[in-house]
């Protein structure tokens, strides 16, 4: 009789925890609490080993500081320099360090003020040559290093309105008057017998209406015009070849480089073209080139 009311007993329990889905295979060895109805994945470790739960060491035990904290010195145990200037910064002083690294040939383009991935490649660079800790951070080692072997920036290296830097020029650039125009710095560079005058941030066409390459002359100017083909605006238009001008244009102005134009050499900066205008002369040479 014993017997039978223990059967039946074991026989209950079976049920109810089969019911509540707590089945050998779904209970976590040694837990004592209630897993999925589904079985688990097979273990990736080896057999022995334990498992760690996500985030945690083998131990069981939070990380070390060592492991947390990459600037502490495990070795000397003091702090690295304290950074002047490092990622993520934007200020008069990060111009200044651009366009002192622009002195150097560190840094192909105009200032920003922004310290960014292009800012720290360039000091790494700079450290590099310099035997400095490689770190892409300006600390005041750093920087005065670059004080030493640099010039005080003037306005215009701060605040160049030519964003560009320039290419070398053609060698047809190099005598008489000439709008030398480099597709490959994309940069028109207003020379007279091989010296720059001015410059300026120039885009082309596209490769479906593409700016033809070579030597031309300014064949005529208008101020004010208007494309007859696609009827939008060309102001400070300098033509130099059957329809192809140098022109400002607005939407280079709003758009940048995300648009092309339809065969002409856009110029984005309004002011300066307009100053260019008045200098160049019908007769001047364009040379367009790679």
């Amino acid at each position: 009789m014993r017997g039978t009311v223990l059967r039946r007993v074991a026989l209950a329990t079976v049920a109810v925890a089969l019911a509540a889905g707590c089945t050998p295979d779904a209970v976590g060895p040694g837990t004592g609490t209630a897993g999925p109805t589904k079985a688990p994945a097979p273990a990736t470790s080896a057999p022995g080993t334990a498992t760690p739960t996500s985030g945690a060491t083998p131990d069981d035990k939070p990380p070390s500081p060592s492991a947390t904290s990459p600037s502490a010195s495990a070795s000397t145990g003091t702090p690295a320099p304290k950074p002047l200037m490092g990622d993520g910064d934007e200020s008069e002083q990060v111009r200044e360090l651009q366009a002192r690294l622009r002195q150097l040939d560190h840094f192909d383009r105009a200032p920003t003020g922004f310290y960014g991935t292009m800012t720290a490649g360039a000091v790494k660079k700079f450290q590099k040559r310099r035997d400095l800790p490689v770190t892409g951070s300006v600390d005041e080692a750093t920087w005065q290093r670059l004080l030493s072997v640099s010039r005080k920036p003037t306005a215009d290296e701060l605040k160049p309105s030519t964003t560009n830097k320039l290419d070398t020029p053609d060698p047809r650039c190099m005598t008489g008057r000439v709008l030398c125009i480099s597709k490959e710095s994309r940069t028109l560079a207003w020379m007279i017998d091989g010296k720059v005058v001015s410059s300026l941030d120039v885009r082309f066409g596209s490769e479906n209406t593409p700016t033809r390459e070579g030597l031309f002359q300014v064949e005529w100017k208008a101020k004010d015009w208007t494309s007859t083909i696609y009827h939008t605006p060309m102001p400070y238009a300098m033509f130099f070849s059957r329809g192809q001008a140098v022109h400002y244009s607005a939407d280079f102005a709003a758009r940048g480089y995300n648009g092309a134009s339809h065969g002409c050499v856009n110029v984005r900066d309004r002011a300066k073209l307009s100053a260019l205008f008045d200098q160049v002369k019908v007769g001047d040479k364009v040379v367009v080139h790679w």
